[in-house]
């Protein structure tokens, strides 16, 4: 897998070779293009570079000076995109969890195929509201946001109903997400049980990694959803990052897959799930 920020980067330097196009095309050179604007050479430089990121009363005003104003406003989205790719939490949450939550929510409904892998906890799609309520009580407490977690619970207990819709969801497990207890042991418990019932559903493939799999070639990552082949999303300890360059998400499409071989199914899956159910007394 790629740095978390290298998505944005690549985004950002690709911004900055469509600049470049614009302005060799209006036959400027970056001095007679920032000489115009009344900027520093510099500047312009390091927008197309990609080291700096350009304001969309830049990106309008080079635009101008170049006479592509019809270039402007596919630039300005192109930027507004790559400003969402990086989002600390705190910029996220700002509003409380539900908020976060809602966020998503079109997303969710927009995917026809769900790819998920989770080296930590249970996934949302297949989480109960108990084990939803500890998760996020947890976070509100660590990162000391507003109180609206039975709110939150409540959206993400209905962004589940997409599972029952015209959807169709790969989740992956390491067989060590089974055991970590979040929320005490009753919650694992019916968590661990409503494991079992989902993967009954048609919808719903539900493979775990086992412990003592030979991991060689392909050890844990960083957990990931990926939404049929649009994006990809990884939540790190700092912030929530999407990833949308192709050749990235074609390693994440390519990593799911390699994992894919490594889980079991079906009868296997279950006995591990059991087994923990069994270990938690």
């Amino acid at each position: 897998m790629t740095s978390p920020s290298s998505s944005v980067q690549e985004a950002r330097r690709a911004l900055g070779q469509r600049l470049a196009e614009i302005r060799r095309t209006a036959g400027l050179t970056k001095r007679a293009l920032a000489q115009s604007l009344g900027w520093h050479e510099s500047k312009a430089s390091r927008f197309e570079s990609g080291a700096r990121s350009p304001s969309e009363r830049d990106l309008r005003d080079w635009c101008s000076a170049c006479g592509a104003e019809g270039e402007a406003e596919d630039l300005v989205s192109t930027a507004r995109g790559i400003e969402g790719m990086y989002i600390e939490w705190r910029k996220m949450e700002r509003y409380g969890l539900k908020w976060a939550q809602e966020s998503v929510v079109p997303l969710w409904e927009r995917t026809e195929r769900f790819r998920i892998y989770s080296p930590w906890l249970i996934p949302g799609p297949v989480q109960t509201a108990s084990y939803i309520t500890a998760l996020l009580t947890s976070i509100r407490e660590r990162r000391g946001l507003i109180d609206d977690v039975p709110a939150a619970v409540k959206v993400r207990v209905e962004k589940q109903e997409v599972v029952y819709g015209n959807h169709t969801f790969a989740i992956l497990l390491e067989e060590s997400v089974l055991r970590y207890r979040i929320g005490g042991t009753d919650v694992m418990a019916g968590q661990l049980g409503y494991l079992l019932s989902a993967m009954a559903l048609p919808s719903v493939s539900i493979g775990i990694i086992p412990q003592d799999a030979d991991r060689s070639g392909l050890w844990p990552v960083e957990g990931f959803f990926l939404y049929d082949d649009e994006l990809v999303n990884v939540e790190l300890i700092s912030a929530h990052l999407t990833v949308v360059q192709k050749h990235e998400l074609a390693m994440y499409a390519e990593t799911f897959s390699e994992l894919a071989e490594l889980a079991v199914y079906g009868p296997a899956a279950r006995e591990l799930i059991t087994a923990a159910i069994e270990s938690l007394g």
